[in-house]
């Protein structure tokens, strides 16, 4: 079993950001959502994605998240794209002062 990437550093920068998704139905803290559809790396049953794959989400949209189901539909839906999570996590990784390249080597 491929071991799950981790990035402490990465994971408490996310934590810095506001809700990615803000407007209505935001509420409470940011989290940093680990992508149920990654952008890069794997994802195992019962398992998260990395941590290159994070967007910070307010406690709010990271339940109605969860609770929706779909995490594609749930970004068309509320952001207009289906691919809007995996777009921010990239971008946020490869701009994060905590990258690591070459990270699945």
């Amino acid at each position: 079993m491929t071991k799950r990437y981790e990035n402490k550093k990465h994971s408490e920068h996310i934590h810095t950001f506001e809700c990615r998704l803000a407007g209505p139905g935001c509420d409470g803290p940011i989290v940093a959502h680990h992508l149920m559809k990654p952008w890069s790396g794997i994802r195992g049953m019962g398992r998260k994605s990395g941590d290159e794959n994070l967007i910070p989400l307010c406690d709010g949209h990271h339940k109605a998240l969860h609770a929706h189901g779909n995490e594609l539909k749930f970004f068309e839906e509320i952001a207009g794209r289906e691919f809007y999570g995996k777009l921010c996590a990239q971008h946020l990784w490869l701009q994060s002062p905590h990258y690591e390249k070459d990270i699945y080597e």
